[in-house]
């Protein structure tokens, strides 16, 4: 149950911005904000990306993009697509033609990079292709390949430069007619793409991809994106994410999750509310997390665990969690259900024991969900 309407200052509002269609997925307007990752297999490796896209997909993606770099790479896709559940991104960046294969061969989506794709005549052919075959259009502005001419104006990589890529980059899809499309101003400097992207929302209503290009490694990337994307979203800016990370695309889709959750904009599996641990711990709270983590992956239903070490905070989070367990006793602890003390278990079966609370809460959670459909 959502209380924001009597704490409004949880409350978030999103920049109003037109709806498209991914696919089957909606992007913009009041769609959920969507989550998407990108494949780093060889497109080519069928067997390989097919695998990649579907552990993408069970991680929570809603969107997964595939680089299409050459011809080969068209006539993979055909294959690919047919056998993934989620709709396909065609990363288009120097060859028009890769976007018209890809449209052919059932891309929902083509992105396209401004600064690499060509002049106006290949992009107008890349537009009836996406006309044709019912596919929406990605311009993926880049600080790292901007146009030459807008270097020389603005002589280096900056906020004004990227909009006004992408702006020029709109017009000529408007110019033909064409709409079904979203925009990004991606930079690894997490400064200029805020700014960008803040821009680039006062100047169009097309849905906003969020990202920070080029983030980094698994930890680094994750804090730089967190900073960098938290802070617009919480502004009401961005309809889909993407998290770059040097890093399996799942941890990608499982990051870009904890940001949206973490600010209350998307809910799913199991929000851990965890104490960092000292010396009051009555429990192993650093391994039991991290086990926990791994035991409840398979569980998509949206719900709250809280595991505190000691009495001092444990039973006041506990009250606001579906399930929690409180340290302090001699070798065991509380749990609580729904709010509320329930039993006593012992620190050594534990884990064990909350998993299954947890399965047990998420089943019930599921079933009221069904009933309340079907009334």
């Amino acid at each position: 149950m959502s209380l924001n309407h009597i704490r409004p200052w949880r409350n978030i509002y999103r920049r109003k911005s037109r709806q498209i269609m991914v696919g089957n997925v909606a992007v913009g307007g009041d769609a959920p904000i969507s989550v998407q990752t990108m494949t780093n297999t060889l497109t080519t490796d069928v067997k390989a990306t097919i695998e990649q896209v579907n552990a993408a997909a069970e991680a929570g993606a809603d969107i997964v993009r595939i680089s299409v770099p050459d011809e080969a790479s068209s006539a993979a896709l055909k294959q690919i697509i047919p056998e993934v559940s989620v709709p396909i991104v065609a990363d288009i960046h120097f060859h028009y033609k890769r976007g018209i294969e890809a449209a052919e061969a059932g891309a929902s989506c083509l992105r396209i990079n401004p600064g690499n794709i060509g002049d106006e005549t290949r992009v107008k052919e890349v537009i009836k292709a996406a006309r044709d075959y019912n596919c929406s259009i990605r311009i993926g502005v880049n600080a790292g390949s901007l146009e030459k001419h807008l270097l020389e104006k603005y002589g280096e990589p900056c906020p004004d430069a990227m909009v006004e890529s992408g702006m020029d980059h709109i017009k000529i899809l408007q110019d033909n007619d064409f709409h079904e499309f979203k925009i990004s101003c991606k930079a690894s400097d997490v400064f200029m793409a805020a700014a960008a992207y803040q821009q680039l929302a006062d100047v169009t209503d097309a849905p906003i991809h969020l990202g920070i290009t080029e983030a980094g490694g698994l930890m680094s990337g994750t804090i730089k994106s967190a900073i960098g994307l938290g802070n617009l979203l919480w502004m009401g800016i961005g309809d889909t994410i993407r998290v770059s990370l040097s890093a399996d695309p799942v941890e990608e889709v499982k990051v870009g999750y904890e940001i949206l959750k973490s600010l209350g904009l998307r809910h799913r599996g199991v929000n851990i509310i965890s104490c960092p641990s000292c010396a009051r711990q009555g429990f192993d709270v650093i391994k039991t997390v991290e086990a926990l983590e791994k035991r409840l992956e398979h569980i998509k239903t949206p719900m709250s665990l809280s595991i505190i070490g000691c009495v001092v905070n444990g039973p006041g989070e506990a009250l606001m969690t579906d399930v929690g367990f409180t340290g302090g006793g001699a070798g065991s602890g509380m749990v609580y259900l729904a709010g509320k003390q329930s039993h006593k278990q012992s620190n050594e079966n534990m884990i064990d024991h909350i998993v299954e609370q947890v399965e047990r809460k998420a089943a019930e959670l599921e079933a009221e969900r069904a009933k309340a459909a079907a009334e």
